[in-house]
């Protein structure tokens, strides 16, 4: 409490100052892309569905720092082929970056569907025995 403010008067400024500067401090909070990937068929093949959300409409999308056309507007998604995200991964990627650039500038790492980008590795022979 402020020397010479009455005990009632107190808690009604800090609900004012807490209303005046909430908005402010929201506002100033980075979007949250929420970006979200799984596998889907296009067509024969197989894509990586990535998906998420911008408070910009129009600002540009890049998915492991490449510029990509999406469908939608604050909601949006993209299929890229299977061949495309090894091409633009490391091997054996857990994730993927995704960055919303313009206003938002925002970037997060998304999880690839398990054991995407491991080598097939094919089996002639497994035994499988339990201990006796």
């Amino acid at each position: 409490m402020l020397p010479g403010m009455k005990p009632g008067l107190s808690i009604r400024f800090a609900a004012l100052a807490a209303a005046v500067l909430l908005p402010t401090a929201l506002a100033a909070a980075p979007s949250d892309i929420g970006a979200k990937t799984r596998l889907q068929r296009c067509g024969k093949d197989t894509c990586l569905l990535v998906t998420g959300r911008r408070s910009d409409a129009s600002a540009p999308i890049l998915i492991a720092g490449h510029d990509v056309a999406v469908e939608g507007k604050r909601r949006w998604r993209v299929a890229l082929p299977l061949d495309t995200v090894r091409n633009w991964s490391a091997p054996f990627a857990r994730s993927i970056s995704v960055q919303i650039a313009g206003a938002d500038d925002t970037a997060m790492k998304a999880r690839l569907p398990t054991g995407l980008l491991g080598h097939v590795v094919d089996l002639a022979f497994l035994d499988v025995s339990a201990p006796q």
